[in-house]
């Protein structure tokens, strides 16, 4: 049978197997090539607790049991030494030294340069002591020809004392970091030491835990595995691992003893938020002897809690705070059918080595499997843990992103406490904008909720505030500098870092009012010419702000987009403007190193993305329901398929106001016309009153223009009309030709000639107007008014050549006769 011995940082795994002659062999099977190595063999069957090789396959750590007590007993061999430790030649195979002789038992592990470095005339090597202390051992080879090297002769080895006095330490062999704990009083303490690859080793953590450690024995992982002593150490020390993330994370995992039965505890430090979770799950009945310790496994963004038979927690790393971002399952749902015991180790991340087995896997979560979960969850805690991990695990791909949104439209009334546009919208962006800058992903939102009152069924977490570790490091790039960054952003309370559209919000409902300035002004002069006029009534903010604000919209994010229907939607560009604006600001506040240009870059990708991302939600749910055209016709109603879509049109609109998020051009002609399409009158206006349904030019006009004047559609035409705003009424109002929209129309431009002439009179005599042949002296007054002020230039209707003087009699003419009951001609 083979066994498993270490697995170095390489990736190459080092085994041992018995030959027919009972001799001990030692090879090494490198992942990558998935090619076999010799290294030793043993002329002897020997128990074989330890081994490692250093970087170049030259040398060969190995710490065994010589004798059992029995053995010892038998043979009276009390003094002889139970456990050696050798350093032997293997390239070429030679000289044999032995570094311990000891009855305690010693692990090895041999310190590794970075890869690709050229081959070195020094190896160190790690010695752990069962009698609690770590060694250094330095080992000096002289090079030989054919790469061939032998250790220099010098005596003894120099040697340096790591650590001494620990109860638990674990071996980062990845980045060469050893993690031990030391007690402390009634607590313990956790420390790292860094080794680096052409320097010494330095301390740079320290932490302070509330484990109880006395009385334990010494437990090491990933310092190789003894398959026969590690039973017995089990129950007599620590199950604890410490897990990192590349994004800085730092955690460290730890099973409690519960007195009450059929009940499991362990806790979960986030050292790296500055707080720790302490959970407790309620088992089903079960026998007392099938009740083991969890065992935990490292996914780099989930940490992995696992009871076999029971359940599996997957653990949030980056995003502990809200327990639904943690994902428990179990029954079925839990099961991993080839670690079905709890003796586990986590080499490296998505890495479990079955230690009873031998056997070293490859974990992952399974994106199918997931999405089964996805939709059959019946539980917010679960769908909302199961979004997550979709959208900010996996890599999405479009046939995954398809698959959500598929979810989405299918459970929008399902879904209680959070809203799924929302979560999807913001942990899409998440995804897609923070790996390309560091630090942003502290500055941008990750999910819709703020808090979480929802519980998980069976689980209780408690959650305890404890001190953040102290790092002492300089000039250290990669995992501490971001451990670094992490704990920096929890003093200066991260939460309040992210950026939130509270204070979009704000600033909308302030500029309200000069949005319906704007909206009237773009009608009638030039966006240049506007700003002048707003200058020159002193408007609250400033003609270089307002252009600013357009200019991001419609120069920069809207040029980048596929709009769902063209056309100009100046309230739309004007939130698109003021959220880059407010993004802006707020990332220039915590990423002044970046530099502007980056900044600018950042905030249009993140806005341009959003817009792109609603799109996405409508292409696919056009597909779905196969809707085929975007272009309406309204003389016939709408499908069910078109129903479900205006439904959920009106759930994206819902969530974009929540968020106070714009959304991309034609979203609302789309909307309203399978609004008109889809809803019955009284509902139609009901949702156009609320604000539900928002009146555009694009989708007015059509509708006046395509439908014929039925009664029906009179009253249908008539109460749109009616509810139109001034500045778009007196745009589209001219496409429906009709005696009662021709009366709107010249009530409405009387009213503005009158309003701009005010108290001044004509500085000319009013002239005869003999081409009228009109004998009613009111209406001739009026019209000769109306005319003179044409005369003067001013003209409200400019772009409207039937709207004069002439139009206004003629349309009160024909009101007069229609009330008068006599026919005109």
């Amino acid at each position: 049978a083979l066994y498993i011995l270490n697995v170095e940082r390489n990736g190459k795994i080092i085994y041992t197997w018995k030959g027919n002659q009972r001799n001990t062999h030692i090879g090494l099977y490198d992942l990558q090539t998935k090619q076999n190595e010799h290294l030793y063999m043993f002329e002897k069957d020997l128990h074989i607790i330890s081994c490692s090789v250093n970087s170049e396959r030259t040398l060969l750590a190995v710490s065994f049991c010589q004798y059992t007590e029995e053995e010892r007993a038998s043979q009276l061999l009390q003094s002889v030494s139970k456990y050696l430790t050798l350093l032997i030649e293997i390239h070429p195979i030679n000289n044999v030294r032995v570094l311990k002789a000891v009855d305690s038992c010693v692990r090895v592990q041999f310190l590794y340069p970075v890869e690709g470095r050229n081959a070195s005339t020094e190896s160190r090597l790690l010695l752990v002591s069962e009698d609690k202390y770590i060694e250094q051992f330095d080992i000096h080879v002289v090079a030989e020809e054919e790469h061939k090297v032998v250790i220099q002769k010098s005596g003894q080895l120099p040697r340096a004392k790591v650590v001494d006095d620990l109860v638990w330490a674990q071996w980062d062999m990845m980045e060469q970091r050893l993690f031990y704990i030391v007690p402390k009083e009634s607590k313990s303490t956790l420390r790292c030491v860094q080794f680096y690859p052409d320097e010494n080793f330095n301390s740079i953590l320290e932490s302070h835990l509330d484990i109880a450690v006395n009385d334990t024995q010494l437990k090491l992982v990933n310092f190789g595995y003894d398959y026969c002593q590690d039973h017995d150490v089990a129950s007599k020390s620590l199950n604890l691992q410490v897990f990192t993330s590349k994004a800085g994370g730092l955690c460290v995992c730890c099973s409690l003893a519960s007195d009450i039965p059929h009940e499991i505890m362990y806790s979960i430090y986030f050292l790296h938020k500055g707080y720790n979770k302490t959970f407790t799950v309620s088992l089903e009945r079960t026998e007392s002897h099938q009740l083991k310790e969890v065992a935990f496994m490292n996914l780099d963004y989930y940490v992995a809690a696992y009871l076999p038979g029971q359940f599996l927690h997957l653990l949030n790393i980056q995003h502990p705070d809200l327990l639904c971002y943690s994902l428990f399952l179990t029954g079925e749902d839990a099961r991993i059918d080839m670690l079905q015991n709890c003796s586990i180790q986590s080499p490296w991340v998505s890495t479990v080595l079955d230690c009873e087995a031998g056997s070293l896997y490859a974990v992952s979560i399974s994106d199918s499997a997931l999405l089964q979960f996805l939709q059959k969850s019946k539980q917010d805690c679960e769908r909302l843990a199961a979004l997550h991990c979709v959208l900010l695990y996996f890599q999405q791909t479009e046939q995954l992103e398809m698959q959500v949104i598929r979810w989405i439209s299918e459970n929008l009334s399902t879904c209680h406490s959070f809203d799924p546009i929302q979560e999807f919208i913001i942990a899409s962006l998440y995804c897609r904008m923070c790996p390309e800058t560091q630090n942003l992903d502290k500055l941008l939102p990750y999910t819709s909720l703020h808090d979480w009152i929802g519980v998980v069924p069976g689980v209780i977490c408690a959650t305890d505030i404890i001190s953040l570790p102290v790092l002492e490091f300089q000039n250290s790039k990669g995992f501490w500098e971001k451990l670094n960054s992490n704990l920096e952003s929890v003093k200066y309370a991260e939460p309040h870092l992210h950026y939130h559209s509270n204070v979009l919000r704000r600033e909308w409902r302030n500029l309200s009012e000069e949005v319906r300035s704007i909206l009237l002004g773009l009608l009638f002069c030039s966006f240049w010419d506007f700003c002048l006029f707003t200058n020159q009534r002193e408007e609250r903010r400033t003609t270089a702000y307002l252009r600013n604000i357009f200019e991001n919209a419609k120069k920069y994010v809207l040029a980048r987009l596929v709009p769902l229907f063209e056309e100009e939607d100046y309230q739309q560009q004007l939130l698109m403007g003021l959220m880059v604006a407010q993004l802006k600001d707020h990332l220039m506040r915590h990423l002044q190193y970046v530099g502007k240009k980056k900044i600018d870059q950042i905030v249009l990708d993140y806005v341009a993305n959003l817009l792109n991302l609603v799109h996405r939600i409508m292409k696919e749910v056009w597909r779905r329901y196969q809707l085929h055209s975007c272009v309406f016709c309204f003389d016939e109603r709408g499908s069910a398929g078109e129903f479900a879509v205006f439904h959920i049109m009106s759930r994206i609109l819902e969530a974009a106001n929540g968020m106070c998020m714009p959304l991309p051009p034609g979203f609302h002609t789309l909307h309203l016309g399978l609004g008109v399409r889809c809803l019955p009158l009284h509902t139609l206006l009901h949702y156009i009153d609320n604000g539900i349904l928002q009146l555009t030019e694009t989708c007015v006009r059509k509708l006046l223009k395509d439908l014929d004047d039925t009664e029906q559609n009179e009253k249908l035409k008539f109460s749109i009309v009616m509810r139109l705003p001034e500045a778009l009424g007196q745009k589209v109002r001219q496409y429906w030709n009709h005696p009662i929209n021709a009366n709107l129309i010249a009530r409405k431009y009387v009213k503005l000639l009158l309003e701009k002439l005010g108290n001044s009179q004509c500085s000319r005599p009013i002239p005869e107007r003999p081409s009228v042949p009109v004998e009613f002296l009111p209406l001739n007054y009026l019209t000769n008014i109306l005319a003179e002020i044409e005369n003067q230039g001013v003209h409200p209707y400019e772009k409207q050549d039937h709207v004069n003087a002439r139009f206004v009699e003629e349309t009160a003419l024909k009101h007069t006769m229609t009330l008068l009951g006599l026919k005109y001609s």
